[in-house]
């Protein structure tokens, strides 16, 4: 059309060597993005415009779109934030949101992993939480790294033998997220910008659900407890440290648990271990001890200043 104005759909097809009904088709669209226009000199025939006047006039119909589009955005946002802000305040009760059952607890980690501005604490303790736990939190995350939100978390150290867990945290490594593990966490916790902590109701039970906590004096106590396990905790992808007796924290950990008084059961419960692996972890203990049995390994471990003397 450019070089040839004055061709008809004819005379272009049989140029072009395709089908007539191609090159109607063809010259509607050039119209519709107005690349073409009726000639005032030649009435019914089209005439190209300037791809420089055609294409500016529909960049300016993209970018009207474009403004539209993220004006009802802002509208869709301030909507949510609205019918948000009228649920939390149905929930609320005496300054403290109630959670009840797994159900609204997920619901409204999705809430606070869209709404996290600057940083997500988390404990996680006891067993290895199952992959599709994992899976459904992963979009969320990523979207929140993205945007610069820094996603530090503590496990025990029962999950570096968990292959899932262990899958996931390389990946949030890559990131950007930061994982640590001790042997024991107290229960399940996590702070949204050092605002918002979400606490179980039940620490055995989390099916109970959670309470919300917004009150700053408890959030910020509950955040100097996330920091102070923080600063002693072992980075994944790191070697486990020992102590000057060879003991990891973790054995040093079961040690003392034992030497309370728990049995292989309870102690397996607080460590996140499987009663196997407890009784074969105190068997190398009681080894390296050359005890015969527990009471002899207590007695023993006690001489070598392996627990802490009872108070």
């Amino acid at each position: 059309m450019l070089a040839n104005p004055s061709w008809g759909v004819t005379r272009i097809a049989a140029h072009l060597e395709v089908d007539e009904r191609l090159v109607r088709e063809s010259l509607d669209e050039l119209a519709e993005l107005a690349l073409l226009q009726p000639s005032w000199d030649e009435p019914g025939v089209l005439r190209p415009v300037s791809p420089q006047v055609g294409l500016s006039s529909l960049l300016a119909r993209a970018e009207a779109d474009v403004a539209e589009r993220q004006r009802q955005v802002e509208q869709t946002r301030a909507a949510i934030l609205a019918i948000a802000a009228e649920h939390d305040s149905s929930r609320e009760r005496d300054g403290v949101i109630y959670l009840q059952g797994l159900d609204q607890v997920r619901g409204r980690l999705e809430e606070l992993a869209e709404s996290v501005a600057v940083e997500v604490c988390s404990f996680t303790p006891t067993a290895a939480q199952r992959p599709d736990t994992h899976e459904a939190g992963k979009s969320a995350n990523q979207r929140a790294l993205e945007r610069g939100v820094v996603i530090r978390g503590l496990y025990q150290d029962s999950f570096r033998n968990d292959p899932d867990t262990l899958a996931y945290v390389r990946w949030l490594t890559e990131l950007g997220g930061q994982t640590r593990s001790v042997p024991t966490l107290p229960m399940m916790m996590i702070i949204v910008d050092r605002e918002i902590a979400l606490l179980p109701v039940d620490p055995s039970d989390s099916g109970q659900g959670a309470v919300e906590l917004r009150a700053k004096g408890v959030v910020l106590a509950v955040y100097a407890l996330f920091e102070q396990i923080w600063a002693s905790a072992t980075p994944f992808g790191e070697f486990t440290p020992v102590n000057e007796h060879g003991l990891t924290p973790l054995e040093m950990q079961l040690i003392e648990i034992l030497a309370e008084g728990a049995t292989d059961e309870a102690a397996g419960r607080k460590l996140g271990l499987s009663l196997r692996t407890v009784r074969r972890m105190m068997a190398q203990i009681m080894e390296r001890l050359e005890a015969q049995s527990r009471f002899q390994a207590g007695v023993s471990a006690a001489q070598r200043h392996w627990v802490r003397p009872s108070r």
